[in-house]
This record gives structure tokens, sequence and C-alpha cells, in this order.
């Protein structure tokens, strides 16, 4: 037998298409950040940058006003100081009422929580530009860290608990120093 004249072709084709899903997920996530200084006798002793938790109480209060209830948007909001004497942790489920873990630190001159007073919001966030003042009184102390509240009231039980943080470490202080505090909190 013979191949002469016989064509024999040979080949071979191959094709993919890949798609890639999108994501469609959309991811509205509250956050801030406390921004604190250290200072005494007019020497800046130390600035402290910390990540906060947005409480559940505070997720749901921004729920209600923004979808739900038509609440009128709080417009009063103070920033406290949380003591590291006795402290043990902060939960999501902590409200001004009800925080086992911790206790507010209220050895500071001004009479009041000072008001944490933002601008308008701008890039997904809203901030203090002035920093709050804490005069320190009274003997040597620790502070743990900071919150963010609808009342005013020192050592209040009342308002709506937003934000609450703690330094990396404890800051000690003494009558006389001086904290500032600045707070940002945003979405994404």
């Amino acid at each position: 037998m013979s191949n002469v004249g016989n064509n024999f072709k040979f080949g071979a084709s191959c094709s993919a298409n890949a798609e890639r899903k999108r994501d469609t997920r959309n991811v509205f996530k509250l956050k801030g950040k406390f921004f604190a200084e250290h200072w005494r006798k007019g020497k800046l002793l130390g600035k402290y940058e910390i990540l906060n938790g947005v409480t559940d109480v505070g997720v749901n209060k921004a729920l209600d006003i923004l979808f739900e209830d038509g609440t009128a948007a709080i417009l009063d909001w103070a920033i406290g100081m949380i003591d590291a004497a006795g402290f043990s942790a902060l939960a999501a489920g902590d409200t001004m009422a009800a925080h086992a873990g911790w206790t507010e630190f209220v050895a500071y001159s001004e009479p009041t929580r000072p008001e944490w007073d933002p601008g308008s919001a701008a890039a997904k966030a809203i901030t203090n530009a002035v920093p709050r003042d804490f005069n320190i009184t009274g003997g040597a102390a620790s502070l743990k860290g900071t919150f963010l509240n609808s009342d005013d009231t020192k050592s209040g039980a009342g308002g709506t608990l937003w934000a609450t943080a703690t330094f990396a470490a404890d800051i000690p202080v003494t009558g006389g120093d001086l904290i500032k505090i600045t707070y940002t909190t945003s979405g994404a």
C-alpha cells in the first residue's frame, strides 16, 4: 500500500475565555481615630494615634437616623477619658449605662466632658479641627483610653456611646498636665 497522493493534515486548536466575577458587595464600615497630645509645663511629652471601635449602640443609632425612624441627628457629642485603674476590657456591647470593663477618668478641671465640635464631612470623614483640652487635676494617675458619647455629664450614664479606644500603653499623668484630643470618624 502506498501513501503517495494521500494528504494528511494534523492540527490542533484551543480557545479559552476567562471572566472574573466582579465583587458586588457594598461594604460600609464605620471607623475612627482619636489623636491625643500630652503636655506638661509647656513641653510636649507624647503624641498618640488610637484606632477606635464603634459600639453596637452607636452603629444602631446611625442606622436608625439614616434609614428607619426619622430621628434627628445627635448634634451634641462629648469626649471623655478612660481610667487605667481597674481597667479590664472594652466591648462592642458597651453603653454608658453598662460598661463593666472600665470607668471614666474625671480628674480634670473642666466641669463637663469637653464638646466634640466637628465641621462638615468631607472625603468620607468628619473631625473637630480644634483639639479639646483636659486640664488634669489631683495627683498621679494613668489614662487607659478615650471615648465619644452624646452626653457631656462627667461620670454620667446617659447618652449614646459612639466609640471607645485604648492607648497602646497607659499614659501617666499628674496635676497640671494637659491632654489635647481630636477625633475623626469616617465611613468606607
